[in-house]
């Protein structure tokens, strides 16, 4: 399976967090509060027409994050069905 980061899914392709690999504190904080804790099941959803930000969906919600913050969020990606 690929490691990547979060921003670099394509819409409807799935993955599971492993990591947030930020080096600023808050940032790190938000993203864990907002739910992308490890093991959590992402898929991307979107990207708007600029590229940022992107939607994601999980834990039965979408979620709307900055590229910036997604480049922080290491995920596992699952194999294409």
């Amino acid at each position: 399976m690929n490691r990547t980061t979060l921003n670099k899914l394509s819409p409807g392709e799935r993955g599971t967090v492993q990591e947030i690999a930020s080096n600023t504190t808050s940032i790190k904080q938000r993203l864990l509060e907002m739910g992308l804790t490890k093991g959590t099941s992402i898929e991307m959803v979107r990207f708007a027409p600029m590229g940022d930000p992107i939607e994601i969906s999980l834990r039965g919600y979408r979620l709307s994050l900055r590229r910036v913050e997604a480049e922080s969020v290491v995920v596992q990606q699952d194999p294409a069905k």
